[in-house]
């Protein structure tokens, strides 16, 4: 494996507010990941936390090794606590991941962004690191630019003890059959309100939460708008309408699952929810394919020291 510079928790660069846009774009195509600090006013953080909190209470932990077991996670962030659209369109944030993700204004490689996933994420006390993985991988191409960007938006103060999300800087740019090295992988700290932006192909997990708290935050991931259908059928074609078409037609208009963890409600196939099986909990499952599994099962045997294995 060729060397490769380590970082630190300094070496991760933090922004104010009220940041230079273009030394945002410079540091998360450099580095793959920022942390700006104080990204949300102390009411409007209160505001999501209170919204959040009886969601929280009733989700239900996932299902597998790669959204871990003693994490509980959920969708639809927007509906459920609507002060999330804040997140979704920070003036600062949005406008930097646009130009990230369009690239040159002369040649964009896309008309328009779009929301990919919202997502609240508790990770509960002994749960361990999670693998590290790059969220691109969900669509099976490659490009040589970034096609999808997230922000995790810290509820909590995010620490090393409970499990704060780690990253290795740089790694978006390395080859896609390079694999980590102990030790390579950082704890990103952030306090609460703060908003932790990274790139798509960059190498990431959730740190292990061994405090005795659970450890909230909330993922806005967004992607190039072509990755969407040229029209919005599941708007266009109501589900009451929907419900009243052949099931193949269903899966057509886009009430399907295509593995791994494409087009998903609350971790579950559409088609359960557009027939009332998925309310509005439920436990997330991996969903992986056969070719997934295999190589979390590699994965999982390669990486044996600690904080890998479930």
């Amino acid at each position: 494996m060729p060397a490769t510079a380590q970082h630190t928790s300094a070496a991760v660069r933090r922004f104010p507010p009220d940041c230079t846009p273009a030394r945002l774009q410079q540091t998360l195509l450099a580095d793959g990941v920022a942390v700006v600090e104080g990204a949300l006013a102390p009411s409007t953080l209160k505001a999501i936390r209170s919204q959040l909190k009886p969601w929280f209470e009733a989700a239900h932990c996932c299902q597998g090794p790669l959204f871990g077991r003693r994490t509980r996670r959920f969708g639809g962030v927007l509906a459920k606590a609507p002060d999330t659209a804040v997140l979704a369109a920070h003036p600062t944030i949005l406008p930097v991941i646009e130009r990230v993700l369009k690239g040159a204004e002369a040649v964009p490689r896309c008309d328009v962004i779009e929301l990919n996933l919202t997502q609240a994420i508790g990770i509960e006390p002994g749960e361990p690191a999670q693998l590290l993985h790059r969220d691109e991988a969900l669509w099976p191409v490659e490009l040589p630019y970034e096609i999808m960007a997230n922000v995790m938006w810290a509820l909590d103060d995010f620490t090393e003890a409970n499990g704060a999300t780690r990253f290795i800087l740089g790694s978006h740019d390395w080859p896609r059959d390079r694999l980590p090295a102990p030790g390579e992988a950082i704890s990103v700290s952030a306090l609460a309100g703060s908003a932790i932006v990274w790139l798509g192909g960059l190498l990431h997990g959730g740190g292990a939460n061994m405090s005795g708290e659970i450890r909230h935050g909330v993922v806005i991931s967004y992607r190039l708008g072509w990755l969407a259908p040229t029209e919005k059928l599941l708007l266009s074609v109501p589900p009451e309408k929907a419900r009243l078409l052949p099931p193949e037609v269903q899966r057509l208009l886009g009430y399907q699952l295509h593995r791994p963890n494409l087009g998903w409600i609350e971790g579950q196939d559409p088609m359960l929810w557009l027939n009332g099986e998925v309310g509005d909990l439920a436990s997330a499952s991996d969903n992986l394919d056969e070719a997934s599994e295999l190589r979390l099962a590699a994965a999982l045997t390669r990486l044996e020291y600690e904080g890998y294995r479930r």
